[in-house]
């Protein structure tokens, strides 16, 4: 199934077509740039991402969807999010730096959500990175606690949260 949402352009007062789509195998090598080459984990943070792998057994595996401008022939994959359903959670939700501020994030998090209530889900918990916390209060994800560091790839700890799914 997929999704044309119409999302506006900080560089443009016109509205763009984003589409969203399940991400087919053929997507797992450009999401695997999206994640290493994304500026908030760069620095300190680097070490999280580095050697990080979104295969084609990861997107089989997991409900993983792209956000990709229905205009473009390219297919450029400009955000994604994986959703495991056992136990809940949001895995990845990353949007490349340049989409960034377009409002892709928020039409990323209301899919997931979508989704979550279409699996008969009634909550979705997320670990998130450091910088993305704000984004996750603005999107109505809930703070539930902090999961402690994982050295050596996340040796620090990272506010938890959790998005309640009402049924509809």
């Amino acid at each position: 199934m997929r999704h044309t949402l119409l999302v506006s352009s900080r560089t443009s007062p016109t509205s763009r077509p984003i589409t969203i789509r399940r991400a087919v195998a053929r997507d797992a090598k450009r999401l695997t740039r999206l994640v290493r080459g994304s500026g908030a984990y760069r620095g300190e943070y680097a070490s999280a991402v580095a050697g990080y792998r979104v295969g084609p057994d990861y997107i089989e595996a997991h409900r993983t969807f792209v956000a990709v401008g229905a205009d473009d022939h390219e297919g450029q994959v400009i955000g994604f999010y994986s959703l495991v359903l056992a136990p809940p959670e949001l895995d990845l939700l990353f949007v490349a730096d340049e989409a960034q501020g377009r409002g892709i994030g928020r039409l990323l998090v209301a899919h997931m959500r979508s989704e979550a209530r279409a699996a008969g889900l009634d909550r979705v918990d997320v670990v998130s990175h450091l910088p993305a916390e704000d984004f996750y209060h603005r999107v109505g994800a809930v703070r539930t606690g902090t999961a402690l560091a994982n050295p050596p790839a996340v040796p620090w700890d990272r506010p938890r949260f959790e998005f309640r799914i009402p049924s509809e």
